[in-house]
């Protein structure tokens, strides 16, 4: 079964950094827009980043544009987000997945398990 494992979370403290990765087992990686999403306990699930196939153009929602960087390498089938200057807001379990277009970020399949990010004060 096609899936997607995402894993690099954990606690951090406020001001830290982590790089999330998210592993594809599917062939369509190196031809699919990418994005990752977050959901906050209580909260609807929303968008973080999105990249092209190309990797040429990138997408940052504005809670996490200077923070954050998306990226991936296409012969790893692997997706990164580096998050740095982590805000006890970015608390969260943070997903990735195929989308439409890496500035419209509506996903293409089904979720992964997600990886939780923890910040604290």
């Amino acid at each position: 079964q096609v899936q997607l494992v995402e894993s690099g979370g954990g606690l951090v403290q406020a001001g830290g950094s982590l790089r999330l990765s998210c592993a594809d087992s599917g062939r369509s990686f190196s031809i699919s827009d990418m994005g990752w999403f977050r959901q906050a306990p209580g909260k609807e699930r929303e968008s973080v980043a999105g990249i092209s196939w190309t990797g040429a153009r990138t997408y940052y929602a504005d809670s996490v544009k200077g923070r954050a960087t998306i990226s991936r390498d296409n012969a790893k089938k692997t997706l990164y987000l580096q998050m740095n200057s982590l805000k006890p807001e970015d608390t969260a379990v943070y997903y990735c997945n195929a989308v439409t277009s890496s500035s419209n970020l509506t996903p293409l399949r089904s979720w992964g398990q997600g990886t939780q990010v923890t910040v604290s004060s």
